[in-house]
């Protein structure tokens, strides 16, 4: 875990900026010894909330299955992907 106190980013915006990228993960920023806030790059943002919007299409998937819901086969699947593709070309 990344702890940095809040002066780091006051003192020198750029580095700080620059730690971020380069550790690519959050950081946290204490005030007078505590945790205060939780910083990190766009990226690492992005990134997170890709794996949080498939974990939640996972469970929700997951969720059908334990209900009882038709599965598709692999051929199943292709096949509607790529009438979805042609009839998107029309």
């Amino acid at each position: 875990m990344n702890i940095k106190p809040s002066t780091t980013i006051r003192q020198d915006y750029n580095g700080f900026s620059k730690y971020c990228h380069e550790i690519d993960e959050p950081v946290i920023l204490t005030r007078n010894g505590e945790a205060d806030l939780v910083v990190m790059s766009i990226e690492a943002f992005r990134r997170m909330e890709a794996r949080n919007k498939l974990q939640s299409k996972l469970l929700v998937a997951e969720k059908q299955v334990a209900e009882g819901a038709e599965l598709l086969d692999h051929d199943q699947v292709i096949g509607n992907l790529r009438r979805k593709l042609n009839a998107a070309k029309e």
